[in-house]
């Protein structure tokens, strides 16, 4: 029993971290400066972002403030594992997470567990107000959960809603300031009321 105690506490610990908000709350921006600092460190790093986002670049990961770097978009969260080193990648980064399968809780538990630390960001809301898919379960799971703010374009108050401005009422609809604001409680609600 000492033995396997012992050689638990040379392994790696793994853990989860959301950065979640509206748009335009730095939530891109937050994980590109916790992979900076792991670089610094002179940590194995793979970042990965979902093949749909390519707003800004089909490959590389670009926040709303130009910072960039390289990643590997994937079609689904399984694709991630077939990327991952176990032995070697020590912090696995995921952009727009709010946009993969179901999965993408069970795969950032199995990357934690193997002692990898897992950061992710993406939109805790949709345009409508309610959780974004798996991003209520991916919250339950992780050790430490980051809500970023953006500033509400109506009132100056920190926004946390970001109010789609077209017509469309899919649930995923890429864009940027053309077809989203962000917005505080108390505007938003204000806005659904008037419609």
């Amino acid at each position: 029993m000492f033995l396997e105690q012992k050689a638990n506490r040379n392994q790696r610990r793994g853990w989860i971290e959301i950065i979640c908000g509206s748009m335009f709350s730095g939530k891109t921006e937050e994980l590109l400066r916790r992979i900076k600092r792991a670089q610094f460190a002179r940590q194995k790093i793979e970042l990965f972002k979902p093949a749909i986002d390519n707003r800004y670049d089909k490959i590389d990961v670009v926040s709303h403030d130009h910072s960039v770097m390289p990643s590997t978009p994937v079609h689904n969260s399984s694709e991630i594992l077939l990327y991952i080193n176990k032995d070697e990648t020590e912090v696995v980064a995921i952009d727009e997470v709010q946009f993969f399968d179901e999965g993408i809780t069970e795969v950032c538990t199995q990357l934690a567990n193997l002692g990898i630390r897992v950061i992710v960001a993406g939109l805790d809301m949709d345009y409508t107000g309610s959780p974004f898919r798996t991003m209520p379960k991916l919250m339950s799971v992780a050790e430490y959960v980051t809500k970023t703010h953006a500033i509400c374009v109506k009132c100056g108050d920190l926004a946390n809603f970001s109010h789609r401005l077209t017509q469309e009422d899919k649930l995923v609809v890429l864009g940027e300031a053309e077809s989203y604001e962000p917005l505080c409680r108390n505007c938003y609600f204000n806005i659904l009321k008037k419609t």
